[in-house]
């Protein structure tokens, strides 16, 4: 049998090794793999000769290497818990998701009556006051009576519209019959053009009358209407009565006259009532210059009392910005519109105001009551299939309720957001 020599390559050696007499062996075959092996390693001891490379050592040198290993999100520890355990506690899940981060600029500021919604019930005439129907911190509608007035202004202006009335009347009734004549040719025509001029003349005179009426807040119709009434025994005193009406509907916030006391002349009280709708208010602030240009109308402020109670917290919105500053304050005058259904922000009160000034939307958002210190590191806790998972993440920019986490949560994944204190301490009972 002939046999063909086996090469080994040495590292670093030109020439080769024969194994031709070492591997034959007393039956006359070839050597097993061991001793083939040996043979080598036997040759590899030889001075001045590097070890040859074998496949024995390519898994070593495999072994020798870092081994790759697949990143997971660092957790804290878990908690196990049943369905029927989360609910009984409370403790609220929400999922993942995205949103807007809101900037506020904290000003101090004072609430005050809308202007827009508050009046005053003038004396617009000369009179005494003879009858107050409505008493401080009475509701009022509008165009409802509060005060009743006697005047000698009233009582003329009345009389002078109702003698034009009936004047007028008659110079009508006149000229209709002197019209039937002229068309018959019966009566000359200057009859027929004096009667013409004279009724035109009382009927200016009524118009005149009206005018004057209204000017005193009287209503012509209503006048007459009275008059008929009292027709059968009409009476100087009904047409001295003035009756006071509000302009709007409200509350009575101050009253400034009593019965007997005169109204409107020289001196005297202009106005009676100060009606107010406090339904909505305005809350006045004070802009610093430097911070002027970060106030735009329309803006939502969120207003809260001076002492810290966020029961109280309601929203508005900047109805107005003052072109000019105060010269002494070197400030700007911003106004604020704000809801008052139950009344509760009374004028008057220092209040303090955040007004948003810029909005920037973030792709991962959370409440601030879903995060929690665990070990130094600021964690949530991850809604598992058997519980819960206390996971560390990475947070970025926030406002006053909501922070943005950059890392450690991933879009679908529910949150605790309600209660997450429990969570902490059931895992703090864990240990270390």
């Amino acid at each position: 049998m002939r046999i063909t020599p086996l090469i080994v390559v040495g590292a670093g050696i030109g020439a080769g090794v024969s194994l031709a007499g070492a591997d034959v062996g007393a039956r006359g075959g070839l050597a097993s793999p061991r001793r083939a092996q040996e043979s080598t390693l036997a040759a590899s001891t030889t001075p001045g000769m590097a070890a040859p490379a074998t496949r024995a050592d390519q898994p070593r040198r495999i072994l020798d290497q870092p081994v790759a290993t697949t990143r997971t999100e660092p957790t804290v520890g878990a908690i196990r818990m049943r369905p029927d355990q989360i609910q009984a506690q409370d403790i609220g899940v929400a999922p993942v998701g995205g949103g807007a981060l809101r900037v506020h600029l904290l000003v101090p500021g004072t609430i005050t009556p809308d202007a827009d919604r508050i009046a005053r019930v003038p004396a617009r005439v000369v009179g005494t006051v003879a009858e107050m129907r409505k008493r401080l911190g009475d509701p009022v509608q509008k165009g409802e009576v509060v005060a009743v007035l006697d005047s000698r202004e009233v009582a003329n202006a009345k009389s002078d519209y109702l003698t034009a009335l009936v004047r007028a009347d008659l110079e009508k009734t006149n000229f209709d019959r002197q019209q039937a004549l002229w068309d018959k040719h019966i009566v000359a025509e200057q009859t027929f053009l004096q009667a013409k001029a004279t009724y035109i003349e009382a009927a200016l005179r009524v118009d005149l009358a009206r005018q004057k009426l209204s000017a005193l807040g009287l209503n012509a119709v209503a006048v007459s209407a009275a008059h008929k009434r009292d027709e059968a025994t009409p009476t100087q005193s009904s047409l001295r009565l003035y009756d006071l009406q509000s302009p709007l509907s409200g509350r009575v916030v101050e009253r400034k006259v009593d019965v007997g006391t005169t109204v409107g002349g020289v001196g005297d009280p202009s106005d009676l009532y100060t009606v107010a709708d406090l339904s909505t208010v305005w809350v006045e602030l004070s802009v610093a210059t430097i911070e002027l240009a970060r106030v735009r109308e329309g803006a939502r402020v969120v207003v809260a009392p001076s002492q810290d109670d966020d029961r109280r917290r309601a929203a508005g919105k900047v109805i107005f910005v003052s072109p000019f500053l105060n010269p002494e304050t070197r400030s700007a005058r911003a106004v604020v519109e704000l809801p008052n259904p139950d009344l509760a922000w009374r004028p008057g009160t220092f209040v303090t105001a955040e007004i948003e000034t810029a909005r920037e939307q973030v792709k991962v958002r959370l409440p601030r009551a879903a995060f929690q210190d665990v070990n130094g590191q600021r964690t949530v806790f991850v809604r598992t299939r058997d519980g819960f998972e206390a996971r560390a993440v990475t947070t970025g920019r926030s406002d006053d309720d909501f922070v943005e986490v950059t890392s450690g949560l991933s879009a679908g994944e529910e949150v605790v957001v309600g209660n997450a204190f429990l969570l902490k301490a059931e895992l703090g009972k864990a240990g270390p």
